[in-house]
């Protein structure tokens, strides 16, 4: 989106991480996103979940994934929850849209740059498509826009029932609200600041959780190893309290789930190997030489392949291809081992690293950990190849159809 923060550099650049920055580092705005997130995972994904056992039903997790990914960040920044989880399972046009601006900008890496910028201009083609696509998120920025600010105007986000006698708490009841007063964010730019804002968290968490997900189902020690880190805080909640039923569900908050390595080293070992951005594209601002001699000229283009890169030997070593969270841990399993960004590129590096990342590590690991303690769950069989789309994010082609059941073991942690 022309403007916003993944198309500027230098200065421009500069100040929207700066405001990004300042706002995601705020207390009571990660108060109100993990709120967000804890919410939306007990009273949207496991209900849904819990339907889907009882009925038998297989579903598509990807899209289950992408709903979950998309409410968990479009609330706290509209304030007000688009309801994609709610159990009528709304269409999802927006979701739609965010596809098609992921995929035609990768296609146009595929052609010289005459031959879309001509398509464009007469519209026609995939252009259209994306044309289309970008008056959806408009619209639908423009009504989540409305509906948070009539939603604050009666009082019903909860970050202002919890500090209404403070009035710098009271003037951030979401994103939004700390760019609407600000001068250089009007308009389309701040219609595509916070359309960035729902792509980089739909994206990252909905494609990440999904690929967990598959890799998860491929390698069932590493669901048991889960469970077992798992384990302690699940029988503390069972022993504090007499609630529990044989058939009640034991829900993790964000919180409890920070300290988890073995679930984190989860979640980097998926990333690594199927990182939701696969591709970095770089231009050359000057003359250089890289440091394998290749020489490059100012306005030169570099692609980096971080799919590739997973796959090298000589960044990852002869296991590389293999599926292994034990790589991300000290040799006694108790604490995550540094790996620097240049190597684990998936939040990028340098001045362009991730300002979400924890954020987003947070909204995964407590939507799987939930998930994991409290349901079986197996890929359906005869679905079709699991594979990547040609797109900017590496979502999978034919989606990933799965099946769940309650998990009986989770009645019994008392014991």
């Amino acid at each position: 989106m022309r403007g916003s923060f993944f198309t500027v550099d230098g200065e421009p650049c500069r100040r929207h991480r700066a405001k990004i920055q300042s706002i995601l580092s705020n207390p009571r705005m990660l108060a109100l996103i993990t709120h967000a997130c804890h919410s939306k995972v007990e009273g949207g994904l496991l209900p849904f979940l819990t339907r889907m056992a009882d009925a038998g039903t297989p579903f598509d997790m990807q899209q289950l994934n992408t709903r979950y990914a998309f409410d968990v960040t479009a609330t706290p920044v509209f304030g007000a929850d688009p309801g994609l989880l709610s159990p009528a399972m709304p269409p999802v046009h927006v979701t739609d849209a965010m596809d098609t601006v992921m995929e035609v900008p990768f296609f146009r890496h595929t052609m010289p740059a005459f031959c879309w910028k001509v398509m464009r201009r007469l519209g026609i083609g995939p252009e259209r498509r994306l044309a289309a696509a970008q008056t959806v998120l408009r619209e639908f920025v423009a009504n989540m826009m409305e509906t948070g600010k009539q939603q604050v105007a009666h009082g019903d986000i909860v970050q202002k029932q919890q500090h209404e006698e403070d009035d710098e708490a009271a003037a951030l009841l979401n994103i939004q609200s700390s760019y609407i007063s600000d001068p250089d964010y009007r308009d389309e730019v701040l219609h595509a600041t916070l359309i960035n804002y729902l792509i980089a968290g739909r994206d990252t968490v909905g494609t990440g959780l999904s690929w967990l997900w598959y890799n998860i189902s491929n390698n069932p020690s590493v669901l048991l190893s889960i469970r077992k880190e798992l384990k302690p805080i699940a029988s503390r909640k069972a022993a504090g309290t007499n609630k529990l039923g044989p058939h009640a569900m034991v829900t993790f908050a964000p919180e409890e789930t920070k300290e988890l390595v073995y679930l984190q080293a989860a979640v980097f070992e998926t990333l690594r190997l199927h990182p939701p951005a696969p591709i970095e594209r770089k231009t050359a601002l000057g003359d250089d030489t890289l440091p394998s001699g290749h020489e490059m000229r100012a306005g030169d283009t570099v692609l980096i392949s971080l799919y590739a890169m997973a796959r090298m030997e000589s960044v990852w070593g002869e296991d590389c291809r293999e599926y292994r969270p034990e790589r991300w841990l000290s040799d006694d399993g108790s604490k995550l081992q540094y790996v620097p960004s240049h190597k684990f590129l998936t939040f990028s590096s340098g001045p362009r690293m991730c300002l979400g990342k924890d954020i987003g590590v947070m909204q995964v690991k407590t939507a799987v950990a939930n998930m994991a303690w409290n349901f079986d769950v197996e890929l359906v069989e005869g679905h079709a190849a699991v594979e990547p789309k040609l797109s900017c994010i590496l979502r999978m082609k034919n989606g990933l159809m799965m099946k769940v059941k309650k998990r009986v073991e989770c009645d019994t942690v008392r014991s």
